[in-house]
């Protein structure tokens, strides 16, 4: 007999990704890629796709979203947007329906990708399959999940690492900080660590330099390829470190013996380059812990399409 239809879909701050699944599968030829700035809100987004798939009844919907979920609703952080179970049924007409963080989904799906998704960046020494694990995402937005091996399967939790206060470890970072925290005279890891972060990270850049400039985290990228420009240089390699400190400041709190898996598209992006940029250094400079931090491998996650198998992996094993 053929396993039913569910709806999956990874809600970001600037791109909703859907599909549907068969258990633990995505179904690839039905991957669609929504603008969310086209759209009043994910209902709309949901409602739109299922009628264009015309499949009929689906078995259950999970939808991972870039944001807290609590209560059974989900909340995006960088978005207006927010969604609840009974919104969710209603789009999408399944009767069990699940929402999930978005870092959660991703750490769902460790264990249903190929191995082919994973790029080792640094080698560590890694336990078996009863260690933890860590996701952390640099998109839009950062955020991170612990992945903790148990009898039924796997606990993945919840979190809002990006909003945790950006670390200070000398007089620069001091004043980085100082120049990102925002209105609410805050300055948080995502306020470095995310898209619009490698555009602050530039602007200071320029700034301290004497010639003030704006590019976009893209454009950052951009001029890092084509080698011409030493702020887009220094603006990376400043992330490489604070990415560095912060995934090592996770891995002292979680221990994921098991692995870290970065994931995002400015991940996706700065991996390559991490490693000339000084990320080992930062991330292994933990005093008398720095031997103790050979051990964590950090992979990168080339699946774009992560989430929606971990949210369709979630729903199999609900």
């Amino acid at each position: 007999m053929t396993e039913p239809l569910s709806l999956v879909a990874d809600i970001g701050g600037t791109n909703t990704r859907v599909a549907l699944a068969r258990g633990p599968a995505i179904v690839t030829d039905t991957v669609h890629r929504f603008r969310n700035a086209e759209y009043p809100d994910l209902e709309t987004v949901l409602r739109h796709y299922v009628d264009a798939a015309a499949q009929g009844p689906l078995a259950a919907a999970c939808v991972a979203v870039a944001g807290p979920v609590r209560n059974e609703v989900g909340k995006l952080t960088n978005l207006d947007w927010q969604i609840d179970t009974g919104t969710l049924a209603r789009a999408t007409g399944a009767e069990r329906v699940a929402i999930l963080n978005d870092l959660q989904a991703q750490g769902h799906a460790l264990e249903h990708l190929a191995p082919e998704t994973f790029h080792r960046l640094l080698p560590g020494r890694p336990e078996g399959a009863g260690s933890a694990r860590l996701v952390i995402g640099v998109g839009t937005g950062f955020n991170a999940a612990a992945v903790f091996p148990v009898p039924s399967g796997f606990l993945v939790t919840a979190a809002e690492a990006g909003h945790a206060a950006l670390p200070v470890e000398n007089e620069e970072d001091l004043a980085l900080a100082r120049f990102a925290r925002g209105a609410d005279d805050f300055a948080a890891v995502e306020d470095v660590l995310s898209g619009r972060g490698l555009a602050r990270l530039h602007s200071w850049v320029t700034r301290e330099a004497g010639d003030p400039q704006q590019a976009t985290g893209a454009e950052v990228m951009e001029m890092l390829e084509r080698g011409d420009s030493p702020a887009a240089e220094e603006t990376v390699r400043l992330f490489s470190r604070h990415l560095g400190i912060v995934a090592g400041n996770l891995a002292l709190t979680f221990l994921p013996f098991g692995g870290i898996y970065l994931c995002g598209g400015v991940a996706r992006a700065v991996a390559p380059h991490l490693s000339r940029m000084g990320f080992d250094r930062a991330f292994h400079g933990k005093g008398r812990f720095s031997e103790m931090m050979g051990g964590f491998p950090v992979s990168e996650i080339g699946d774009d399409y992560a989430a929606l198998t971990g949210c369709a992996a979630f729903l199999s094993r609900a």
